[in-house]
């Protein structure tokens, strides 16, 4: 088994690429018409023919238990670039227990998109603040390899 990809259903699939397009930077890179695959993997497909796979026009949006994930190496020029457009937050920019900062926001159908801080910056930048690698690790709560191992890939 493989998985593929994950597919978002969307109302108006040229108002979700430009989306994904301008706040994300993805670009289509496989164009089936009613399907569209962007960088990443990140497939989108109309309502129209999704009521016809599943045979149902039973299909909301905007549920609470799912998101789409991304990191970003540039989290605070992400942030100041994401204020310049018209977005809906679910909250924002936020601190977790193990340091990374997040973003949620929806998109145009209300799907939740995170961006986070890159697991191997948050190490960095940790470290380049005068923290130990073992206080870097116990601050994250990750193992001291781990830690190392972003250090290493600078």
């Amino acid at each position: 088994m493989k998985l593929i990809s994950p597919m978002l259903v969307v109302s108006d699939m040229e108002k979700s690429v430009k989306f994904y397009k301008d706040i994300l930077g993805l670009d289509v890179i496989l164009d089936f018409g009613a399907n569209k695959t962007l960088a990443g993997g990140l497939a989108l497909q109309t309502l129209e023919s999704y009521k016809e796979f599943i045979h149902s026009e039973d299909i909301s949006f905007g549920g609470k238990a799912f998101e789409i994930y991304f990191e970003e190496d540039d989290f605070d020029a992400f942030a100041d670039r994401l204020h310049t457009h018209d977005i809906e937050y679910v909250h924002p920019i936020k601190e977790h227990s193990w340091g990374q900062r997040v973003i949620r926001f929806y998109d145009p159908d209300r799907h939740i998109i995170e961006v986070g801080e890159n697991m191997e910056v948050v190490c960095r930048r940790f470290v380049k603040s005068g923290m130990t690698l073992e206080q870097t690790a116990a601050r994250m709560d990750v193992p001291l390899d781990y830690v190392k191992s972003c250090i290493q890939q600078k």
